[in-house]
């Protein structure tokens, strides 16, 4: 499971991959908000999508987001 979740003044984002019963999830939120989520079955995508947030977040953390 992953879970990172961020806050910059009153706006969240969070991101998570979390396994199912046929694969794996991969959601983003915006304050509250599923603005995506996206089902894989197979590990090499799903390593792609992680690789992608983990580019998002670093991103973020520069223009003043902080891990919460």
């Amino acid at each position: 499971m992953f879970i990172r979740s961020l806050r910059n003044a009153a706006h969240t984002r969070r991101y998570s991959i979390a396994s199912t019963e046929s694969g794996w999830e991969v959601r983003e939120e915006q304050d509250s908000l599923v603005v995506r989520r996206v089902a894989y079955r197979d590990w090499h995508r799903v390593e792609r999508a992680r690789r992608s947030i983990v580019h998002e977040l670093h991103a973020l953390q520069e223009a003043g987001w902080t891990l919460e």
